[in-house]
């Protein structure tokens, strides 16, 4: 029986946001990790980071400097470390001697707008949970115009082509003009391609999506390919956003 907070050895390394726990496994079996004075090599290993003392190189592991990181991703760059196809990925963007951050959540090629990166792997789960209420907000432009039927259908839920539901936030028509349309989707939560999903399943195609909030974050000031740190108060905001007033069906 585990013991009260233990973890794998190689999720320690991402809780205290020191690395991935992909690339602290090739650390581990490369050696350079000890437990209570013994070297390990199984990244699998059961531990207690409060009660085991973990060495990497001879120095003991600590709690990384916590960093956020509001960025504007660009359309066409992949939300991943690395990528097989030798795609753009978004850490191109970032500058050498950051510490390791991970994306939260993910933007898919196609989408540009607001990600978020940490190394603050708690902080990361929160804000993707959909019980934050921590709101992320897109305008979207489809081919076609979206009816006032169109809109109360999105209100009401749309069931997507994976059998799944969208129940968005709030969706408010901004403009028309010719065969075109552009929405303001407001979403509690973050489905894969969901945006995409829901106004396909109404038989729209999306043309262009940006993520232009989270919650209380915005785009101002900020340049596409460029990102910043959060201050402290914009942390505190995220981290006191209020849940849905009721669930969703």
């Amino acid at each position: 029986m585990k013991r009260k907070k233990e973890m794998t050895l190689n999720r320690v390394f991402s809780r205290l946001g020191i690395a991935s726990r992909q690339v602290a496994c090739g650390w581990i079996h490369a050696g350079r990790v000890k437990v209570n004075g013994r070297t390990v090599r199984d990244p699998e290993m059961w531990v207690n980071r409060q009660l085991d003392a973990i060495h990497l190189d001879g120095k003991r592991l600590k709690q990384a400097h916590r960093i956020y990181l509001l960025f504007y991703k660009p359309k066409g760059v992949i939300t991943s470390y690395g990528d097989p196809e030798d795609r753009e990925t978004v850490y191109h963007y970032l500058e050498s001697g950051l510490p390791w951050v991970v994306p939260v959540g993910r933007l898919d090629r196609d989408t540009s707008g607001l990600l978020l990166l940490t190394n603050d792997t708690d902080f990361a789960d929160f804000i993707t949970n959909p019980s934050s209420g921590i709101h992320k907000t897109y305008l979207v432009r489809v081919n076609g115009i979206v009816t006032d039927e169109n809109i109360a259908a999105l209100a009401s839920g749309v069931r997507m082509n994976r059998g799944d539901w969208a129940h968005p936030r709030s969706v408010r028509r901004l403009e028309e003009r010719g065969r075109y349309s552009k929405l303001e989707v407001v979403l509690d939560e973050g489905k894969n391609r969901e945006v995409r999903r829901m106004m396909e399943a109404l038989g729209f195609k999306v043309l262009k999506l940006v993520r232009t909030g989270i919650g209380p974050l915005t785009m101002e000031g900020l340049e596409v390919g460029k990102y910043r740190k959060l201050k402290p108060r914009e942390i505190s905001a995220l981290r006191g956003a209020k849940p849905p007033c009721a669930p969703r069906a």
